[in-house]
């Protein structure tokens, strides 16, 4: 019975343990004056008796005969070897989220921040038949490569996103996914025996892409990691763990070690992005989660073993040390959902609860030059949101002290908007016109957010999963505009083909600083043409974005 089945109600009894609490100082006198008191021979049996400890007892229950898994690590692991991927949606949607995901990456170079933690781990280094990184000359182990590869993908906030309980972006797994299949492909291609030897195709990429989506997403459906102060990005390392671990070849008992491993595995606190310490740590999170993944696969291939219980074990395993004691809830078996209702970032590179607010701006912006009034007329504005906006993204008075800070500030790009029509990468840097402009810092600041219950019943309800903001400006001569509502941004599945067009064009606006006209048109075309990419070889494909 699976572990979405079950959905285990309880963990074991803890052990409660308790010791004296008697004092040096307090048991000293009375030492002596026992000594001084008492013949020596009764003092003698006083002494076999007393101690000013209670002896330690052990806190772990006897184990029984063989250790099983826990359901949980072994659906996970079933799911990855057993489960066959036949929905030609979820595939469509791969692709686009494949080459969406790439550009992200690309556009992510253009920024020197991104460029300065990337490359070897020694200047130089090159793996003779390593990960290639696009976008670079680099060549590396399959382990640092997953590291340059997720941060490009995460840098910018511009790729892909799933909310639920908990947030999350499925395709930061890529880093993971492409370093391993690239590095594989070229091992083997020089008579390695990686993986039994496979030259990996585009379509087996898209197929880890896809399980790796439904991993994380099913997890984050019904388990939210923030409220116990742990980042998204632990589901990325249990979800490239078990995508990788297939890839290298390992069997499904082998895969259920790794993936202990991956919850054993230290977690990231999500402090960095949250005031007061949003920082451009949040923006490497994933590729950090990819590279501890690929080498805590890489160790079990070397025959490292697993941790059966690692998340009942009462005491020391992850439900009582970081999860309240609670075990994880399952909504759904695992299948090939999340691919398919994925959230694609397609208008602006800001955090997904903002983009429908930002969008409405856009949209005010029209409605506010027919009346011949701009920004500086505005004298509040009032964001009808949900819950998860105003706990992650509501800084109204927050100084914005990064560029981290401001991706991540609702306020901040409502106004960037507002003021001048538009929100890009290059508004959120220091220097950038829109974070020195005092009529953005000032409408900021007069931008306020409240919840409405049923925008915040409409985000979590699966048939919905909307993300809905509403804004109402009022002018400084008193005049209130009607209220401006979107509820699915565009790149929601209720709007998938009329941002299929968008997408295109945001791929191929990504490519064009780092390639000749020609060879945008040559990827752009390619990536339209599913049957010619699916069959391409992964290392071969790679090859197309290689800068020499």
């Amino acid at each position: 019975m699976s572990a979405f089945s079950r959905n285990l109600c309880s963990t074991a009894s803890r052990t409660v343990r308790q010791r004296s609490t008697l004092s040096c100082r307090a048991l000293r006198p009375v030492a002596l004056r026992a000594a001084s008191a008492t013949p020596t021979s009764a003092r003698a049996v006083a002494a076999s008796s007393f101690s000013t400890m209670t002896s330690l007892k052990s806190a772990a229950p006897p184990v029984s005969g063989k250790r099983e898994y826990d359901p949980e690590i072994k659906d996970v692991a079933n799911y990855v070897h057993n489960v066959k991927i036949d929905s030609e949606l979820a595939f469509d949607t791969a692709r686009w989220v494949f080459v969406d995901t790439l550009g992200c990456g690309l556009k992510a170079l253009e920024f020197e921040q991104c460029r300065n933690i990337l490359g070897p781990i020694v200047e130089g280094t090159v793996v003779p038949n390593g990960t290639k990184v696009p976008g670079t000359n680099y060549q590396l182990d399959p382990v640092n490569g997953a590291f340059n590869i997720g941060a490009m993908i995460r840098w910018l906030d511009f790729n892909d996103c799933w909310l639920a309980a908990e947030w999350g972006h499925p395709s930061d797994n890529l880093g993971a996914i492409l370093a391993t299949a690239d590095w594989i492909s070229r091992t083997n291609r020089a008579g390695g025996k990686l993986g039994n030897g496979k030259i990996l195709k585009v379509r087996d990429v898209l197929e880890a892409m896809i399980r790796a989506h439904e991993i994380q997403g099913c997890m984050a459906l019904e388990n939210s990691f923030n409220k116990v102060g742990l980042d998204h990005v632990v589901l990325v390392k249990l979800a490239s763990t078990a995508v990788v671990a297939k890839m290298m070849g390992l069997n499904e008992a082998q895969t259920r070690d790794a993936v202990s491993q991956a919850w054993v595995d230290g977690q990231s606190l999500r402090t960095y992005r949250h005031s007061p310490n949003t920082m451009s740590r949040k923006s490497w999170a994933a590729g950090d989660a990819c590279q501890k993944a690929v080498n805590l696969v890489l160790k079990v291939l070397k025959g490292e073993q697993g941790l059966p219980t690692v998340l009942s074990a009462p005491t020391w395993g992850f439900y009582d040390v970081n999860f309240g004691g609670k075990p994880f809830q399952f909504q759904r078996e695992y299948g090939s959902y999340v691919m398919e209702n994925v959230l694609f970032k397609v208008s602006y590179p800001a955090e997904f609860h903002s983009q429908t607010a930002v969008e409405a701006a856009q949209r005010l912006n029209k409605k506010l030059k027919a009346m011949g009034k701009s920004a500086e007329d505005i004298e509040s504005v009032v964001n009808r949101t949900h819950e998860a906006c105003i706990r992650i993204i509501d800084k109204q008075f927050k100084p914005m002290e990064n560029f981290a800070d401001r991706d991540h500030c609702v306020q901040y790009m409502v106004a960037t908007m507002f003021v001048f029509n538009r929100l890009e990468a290059t508004d959120y840097p220091d220097e950038s016109e829109a974070a020195t402009s005092a009529l953005v810092e000032s409408l900021r600041q007069r931008i306020s957010c409240v919840e409405d219950p049923q925008f915040t019943k409409d985000y979590h309800d699966p048939s919905k999963r909307t993300i809905s903001n509403a804004l109402t400006v009022k002018l400084k001569d008193g005049t209130v505009l009607e209220e401006e509502v979107v509820e699915a941004p565009l790149g929601h599945r209720l709007r998938r083909e009329e941002a299929k067009p968008e997408i295109l064009a945001k791929y191929k606006r990504h490519l064009g600083p780092h390639y000749p006209a020609e060879h945008v048109n040559k990827l752009v075309d390619l990536a339209q043409d599913g049957k010619t990419l699916d069959n391409m070889d992964v290392d071969e494909y790679v090859d197309l974005y290689v800068k020499n």
